[in-house]
């Protein structure tokens, strides 16, 4: 799969789309966190009728609850409101609802934008990625537990509950502000968890909980995989590294069908946001249709990101993502070349 993106980037005047609407942001705030709470009073009622009409309403919630993210992701970038204390008002009250603690996100986050595609700087708000060289230079149990981490099942499933429910709980930084925001989310998280299985009860609640969160939690993580995970992706080094050049080649156009752009926030139009962020989710289609530059991106379909799952390690040599397959080549050819620095070393030796 080629998604070969632009390598020029001419200047481009964004700004008129990096301005707040209030009425768009106030719309859809009411457009999702409304139905988000609406689908809990559902799921309480439907208690008394069947588990069959629960599930499927929890599932529904799991949706909504990735809008709730993306809004919370424009607040931490301050593109949501004009008002930063709307942002963050809002931002922290869209946090307890994801079990994520808004200051240190947004720390974190900063640093993500600040360094995608960058080789040197992986770690931080990012998928876990190694080199062919790193991988094959790896102890086994490095490359056993890196095989268990890209595991599609463990990627969308597991990952996403230790995500939410254990390291955002852990402070990362020595931020003061942004390690109270931690211990503060840990107190609403634990209040409204005990709150809520005490109206659904613990088993209800705990069951439903699970299903929001994995739902939301694997569709989160699945739309970040695609969005830095394919196989033209960019990255590189040092001097070389560029942010342009990191967002427009390094994120990518995910183009959904209507409704799953709805629940995502538009955040498929990711190349226009690592290039702006300041440009709420609301404006992202609109930029993408005025823009010609943007529309240079080849977009990546939902049948075509299927296959970015088959992707694993990143090649330096060739400048793609690659999956396990060639590495038995790889091998090959690091063994010809160390039988070679040998001869040539007891060449010399001997000269």
């Amino acid at each position: 799969m080629s998604t070969k993106q632009p390598t020029a980037a001419p200047e481009v005047d964004i700004r008129k789309f990096q301005q707040p609407s209030a009425s768009r942001a106030l719309w859809q705030v009411a457009n999702t966190f409304i139905p988000y709470a609406l689908l809990w009073y559902l799921m309480y009622l439907s208690l008394r009728v069947s588990w069959w009409l629960t599930i499927p309403l929890a599932i529904l919630a799991g949706g909504f609850l990735v809008r709730i993210f993306i809004i919370f992701h424009d607040c931490g970038h301050g593109s949501f409101f004009k008002s930063k204390r709307a942002n963050d008002g809002l931002g922290l009250i869209a946090g307890a609802l994801t079990f994520t603690p808004y200051y240190q996100w947004r720390w974190e986050h900063a640093i993500h934008h600040g360094t995608a595609g960058h080789l040197d700087k992986r770690g931080t708000g990012d998928v876990w990625t190694m080199t062919v060289q790193e991988y094959l230079q790896s102890p086994r149990w490095k490359r056993f537990a890196y095989r268990i981490f890209r595991n599609p099942l463990v990627l969308l499933l597991v990952v996403p509950l230790v995500l939410f429910i254990v390291i955002q709980r852990i402070p990362s930084t020595q931020g003061r502000r942004e390690r109270h925001s931690v211990w503060w989310m840990n107190l609403v998280v634990a209040c409204f968890v005990v709150a809520m299985s005490w109206i659904y009860g613990i088993k209800a609640y705990l069951l439903i909980q699970l299903t929001i969160s994995m739902v939301a939690g694997a569709g989160g993580v699945w739309m970040f995989y695609v969005q830095h995970q394919f196989e033209d992706v960019y990255w590189e080094r040092g001097d070389d590294w560029n942010y342009t050049s990191a967002a427009l080649q390094g994120s990518s156009f995910y183009k959904l069908p209507g409704i799953l752009q709805w629940f995502s926030g538009n955040i498929g139009f990711h190349h226009i946001h690592h290039m702006s962020p300041r440009i709420a989710n609301y404006n992202l289609q609109t930029c993408h249709e005025a823009t010609p530059l943007f529309q240079q991106v080849k977009p990546i379909t939902f049948s075509a990101s299927l296959r970015t799952l088959a992707l694993r390690l990143w090649d330096e040599k060739t400048k793609k993502l690659i999956g396990y397959g060639p590495l038995r080549q790889r091998r090959q050819e690091q063994r010809v070349e160390s039988e070679r620095a040998q001869n040539s070393s007891s060449e010399i030796h001997h000269a």
